[in-house]
């Protein structure tokens, strides 16, 4: 790159996707940063959130985990949760780290920072907001739900979620990483409410649109019941189009293998089905559609296969 410095890679995400990117990409040369998502309500995220008037660490607390360089005891640690029948039933030890440090320093993203001094995090990790914010999601039917572990339980077709506040402001590091990146990926995961409410943040969504770099989005494998029944490739795209603005994502990286049947029977016990990627309609939308063989074949649950995705999304700076 210019100057001789390192790319920049920005990952946006959340959930359970993001973490098996970040795994990957760590080990390469790379400058990393990861902008997550806070609007988590569900367990201990949601808990600590009620108590303390916090952002949400769940997710924050598993990007740390994919990005520590430390012995593997310590995150075993950092991981637990919590499960005798006491007052921290349910409770991870990671959660209530951030927030005794969100306590100790009186800034949720200097709590952050200082945690991921400790476990050696390698590349940056910055909450999408330092601000306690509420998802919802407003259905085709015209009713509205909120909260973000509510919104998946009603099963009806999602026209368009929004946060409250809807004016939350983005750390400047945040927007900052966007304008400077390289290549800017917005991961995997639950499409609506794991993804969604990063992009649609005011000043995060003008940032990704007028991104110098590529955008490229790594599309879900399977559908998510309750989210993205019946989804194709194309209607994901299409989502972040109609929250983002057209042309906000330039290309997207889908698996072109088949899927096991013993995996699809598995999850079609919870109504998901492999996505359908529609070339067609995906090329008529001006994506460039990157192809390949990127799932992790020796595990029973459909996950991204760590090196195969971080080599793949490499390659393209």
């Amino acid at each position: 790159m210019m100057n001789n410095r390192e790319p920049r890679i920005v990952v946006i995400g959340g959930g359970t996707g993001m973490p098996v990117l970040l795994r990957g990409l760590k080990n390469l040369p790379i400058e990393l940063t990861a902008l997550v998502t806070v609007a988590d309500d569900g367990g201990s995220t949601g808990r600590i959130r009620n108590e303390m008037a916090i952002p949400a660490p769940g997710d924050i607390r598993n990007v740390i985990a994919a990005l520590s360089e430390v012995e593997p005891m310590l995150i075993q640690l950092f991981q637990h949760r919590f499960s005798i029948g006491n007052d921290l039933s349910g409770h991870s030890m990671g959660n209530l780290l951030l927030a005794a440090m969100t306590s100790i320093t009186g800034d949720f993203y200097t709590g952050i920072k200082e945690i991921s001094r400790v476990l050696n995090v390698k590349g940056d990790i910055i909450p999408i907001s330092n601000e306690n914010m509420t998802l919802h999601a407003e259905m085709q039917d015209g009713t509205v739900v909120a909260g973000e572990s509510n919104i998946p339980l009603v099963n009806k077709r999602i026209k368009r979620v929004f946060l409250n506040p809807e004016d939350v402001q983005p750390l400047p590091n945040a927007v900052k990483a966007i304008e400077e990146a390289d290549l800017v990926v917005i991961s995997p995961g639950s499409l609506f409410t794991s993804i969604m409410p990063n992009l649609i943040i005011p000043q995060i969504d003008s940032a990704i649109r007028q991104a110098k770099s590529k955008v490229v989005y790594v599309c879900n494998v399977m559908t998510q019941y309750g989210e993205t029944t019946g989804f194709s490739a194309a209607d994901h795209v299409q989502a972040i189009f109609d929250h983002v603005g057209d042309g906000s994502v330039g290309s997207i990286v889908v698996h072109n293998e088949p899927i096991d049947l013993s995996i699809r029977e598995v999850y079609a016990e919870e109504n998901a089905e492999p996505v359908v990627y529609d070339t067609e309609r995906l090329l008529s939308m001006g994506l460039k559609i990157i192809e390949g063989d990127i799932i992790d074949h020796n595990r029973s649950m459909l996950r991204h296969d760590t090196n195969k995705i971080a080599k793949l999304l490499y390659s393209l700076i």
